[in-house]
């Protein structure tokens, strides 16, 4: 099939002129910015927000994790929901209160008020994402899609080491007295101007499904189980794994099997049925879990390894993983503008081994040079695990919401943006438990030992990935076969 045959926008759904689809790009990149820097500045920011506001470890714990765990809660819903009753108006729901909770958040008096305007970051910006990603999937003409898919592989890379460095010059800085508000406060002026420019370029229409009616059994099964799943995943590390959070999760999946039979009976599904007939959406989700579990716990591997085991700054660190954001930023660019149309599935494969490589690479930095490592030594092979990695982010997204249909669009990205959460969560958890075990002792010599069993362990879950990607077709719907 061709880029001009894909299913992804039939007649009845018009892209917009070009101008105004790249200004709807620049809203949409605006909130993963906004949602992605989020999820990392208040670890940065911890040690400052417990002194000016008080509470003991575990106040602390929930105001860093309220963010995340709501926003896992609330992704595959909200993406249902703009399918129903129109992502524009979502989206512009969520930008509006993501701004008011951050505010909130830049105000807050004591630890209880933050934590609860961290939920609500988290909920509205889960009801804020999915829609922009399905937004851009329909306002582009196909032709152009795959450029308009290429900026999100160096926002993730970019953002994820801005977070922190962000973080740390703004409490360098202290504006106006303001300590560690401003990392909230940051977000209400921006916020502000996306909102008035989505108004004023978001399609009024895009292939909303109006006639379907929205499942409140099924949401209900598939948020407990949600909640079940991610708050022992969240706490389970820092707390010893006691044994309420494996009865939680085993209660999970129960609650999960119920939402299956649930959803198998209702004429209104929570997630659209017709996705997971797709071989490759379903095949695209098991290679995001495994790819995404695996590079999040490579993150934390890092950061722990840089900060805790040879006590370098959070911003140093940021600084440090600099040629990873680099590699990636680089590659994504290339795969958007012609690497993943000519190569296809085998596009992912080069990826995954290249990334590999890099991890092997870090891998033998570590044993080899030990504590006395530096910035220089560590940059070659990161800048090649982030090339790796960046060859993935457009191909993924083409296998996996290639084909879909702007009724199922809304519902993917939903289902697509949760289980890079949950495969990130159980990541983290996993390899976080391995990694500390490990450690035993602290010491350098012991967090070295730990990085290492981590870092082997990570590239083998990307061959598994590997080998995952060998059941998808050779090119998605968007690429020329």
């Amino acid at each position: 099939m061709s880029i001009e045959q894909s299913s992804l926008t039939p007649p009845r759904v018009e892209p917009l002129p070009l101008r105004l689809a790249w200004l709807v790009l620049v809203v949409v990149v605006v909130a993963e910015l906004m949602d992605l820097i989020d999820t990392s500045v208040a670890n940065l920011a911890g040690p400052s927000i417990r002194a000016d506001l008080g509470g003991g470890p575990m106040t602390l714990q929930w105001v860093l994790s309220a963010y995340t765990a709501a926003f896992a809660l609330g992704l595959i819903t909200s993406g249902r929901l703009g399918d129903l009753l129109g992502r524009r108006r979502l989206f512009l729901i969520g930008m509006a209160g993501f701004t008011v909770a951050s505010l909130a958040c830049g105000l807050a008096p004591n630890p209880e008020f933050l934590i609860v305007a961290r939920v609500f970051q988290g909920l509205f910006g889960s009801v804020m994402i999915p829609q922009g990603m399905a937004l851009v999937l329909i306002v582009f003409p196909p032709e152009h899609l795959r450029k308009a898919l290429t900026p999100f592989g160096p926002i993730m890379g970019v953002a994820t080491v801005a977070g922190p460095i962000l973080a740390g010059w703004l409490l360098h800085l202290d504006l106006f007295g303001s300590q560690w508000r401003s990392i909230f406060l940051i977000n209400v002026p921006f916020g502000i101007l996306a909102g008035l420019l989505g108004w004023w370029v978001l399609p009024r229409h895009g292939g909303e499904d109006r006639a379907a009616r929205l499942d409140l059994r099924g949401v209900g099964l598939l948020t407990a189980a949600s909640a079940l799943l991610i708050v022992p995943l969240i706490q389970g590390r820092d707390l010893g794994w006691p044994a309420w959070t494996y009865a939680m999760m085993a209660t999970a999946v129960v609650a999960f099997g119920l939402f299956v039979v649930s959803e198998r009976r209702s004429a209104h599904p929570v997630i659209t049925p017709s996705l997971f007939r797709k071989r490759s959406f379903v095949v695209g989700l098991l290679v995001v879990a495994g790819f995404y579990g695996a590079l999040a716990a490579f993150v934390l591997v890092v950061n722990l390894l840089l900060q805790s085991g040879l006590g370098w700054t959070p911003l140093d660190t940021g600084f440090a993983l600099i040629p990873w954001a680099l590699g990636t930023a680089v590659a994504t660019l290339l795969s958007g503008a012609f690497l993943a149309e000519k190569l296809g599935r085998a596009g992912l494969h080069i990826g995954l081994a290249v990334a590999v490589v890099g991890l092997l690479g870090l891998l033998w930095s570590a044993a080899y040079w030990g504590a006395t490592v530096t910035v220089w030594e560590l940059a070659p092979a990161l800048l090649v695990i982030g090339f790796g990695s960046g060859l993935l982010f457009i191909p993924l997204v083409d296998f996996i919401l290639g084909d879909a249909t702007p009724e199922e669009v809304g519902t993917g990205a939903g289902v697509l943006n949760a289980v890079q959460q949950f495969a990130a969560a159980i990541g983290v958890a996993a390899l976080g438990t391995v990694f500390f075990a490990r450690v035993g002792e602290p010491s350098a010599l012991s967090y070295f030992a730990a990085a290492e069993l981590v870092l082997a362990i990570c590239a083998g879950a990307y061959l598994l990935v590997f080998v995952l990607v060998g059941l998808l077709p050779k090119h998605s719907q968007q690429a020329p076969h």
